[in-house]
């Protein structure tokens, strides 16, 4: 379980295919307070880490089903590509953003990017399917990182980025026609599926 707070953005320092996808992540995380097993949401997907080490950098390993690579972004992951990091909710942690689970429902699309004042406006276009799941105020997880909708019309949707967010997050380097990880809320979820048990 995460909140969607990111607290690290680290790089891809290799991609290895073989039957799954093995990625090496540098990290500011100390590798010596990761554990084996551990989960790190990597641009919001829930991965588990099965190596790790300290030299040249920290690092930790991940593998990378072709569930996962079919459902996410994470096909597009090279050498020197940034990604967002949030390590697992702690019993006692402040829950900053929503709960976030790292389960990535699909991609949406971003199609428009448009300084407004110190911030940044952008609008994504979510598959139909998932579309139903998001309302205006109403939270989403973006390639991890929890964030406010502020508007929605049809399979579209606006967020807005302060200054601080995109200094923090790989949301710096948003770019029109980027594909995101897109996890809705997961009342959001329930809520619609009671109403649909019920109807």
């Amino acid at each position: 379980m995460f909140t969607g707070i990111i607290t690290d953005m680290g790089t891809v320092l290799a991609v290895e295919h073989r039957g799954d996808v093995r990625a090496r992540i540098g990290t500011a995380y100390k590798a010596s307070a990761i554990e084996i097993g551990a989960s790190i949401a990597c641009d919001g997907v829930c991965l588990t880490v099965v190596g790790k080490g300290e030299r040249p950098q920290s690092w930790f390993d991940v593998d990378i089903s072709a569930e996962t690579l079919s459902k996410t972004n994470l096909g597009l992951w090279v050498p020197g590509r940034r990604v967002n990091l949030e390590r697992a909710l702690r019993v006692g942690d402040e829950l900053g953003g929503h709960i976030v689970s790292g389960h990535v429902d699909g991609l949406a699309e971003i199609i428009a990017v448009q300084p407004e004042g110190d911030s940044t406006r952008i609008t994504l276009r979510a598959p139909a399917a998932l579309a139903g799941y998001i309302a205006s105020k109403g939270s989403v997880a973006l390639n991890g990182a929890s964030l406010t909708v502020n508007d929605v019309a049809g399979t579209d949707f606006g967020i807005n980025l302060i200054p601080h967010t995109r200094t923090v997050t790989t949301w710096g380097r948003a770019a029109l026609g980027d594909r995101v990880n897109l996890e809705i809320d997961t009342l959001a979820r329930y809520v619609a599926r009671l109403a649909e048990w019920n109807a």
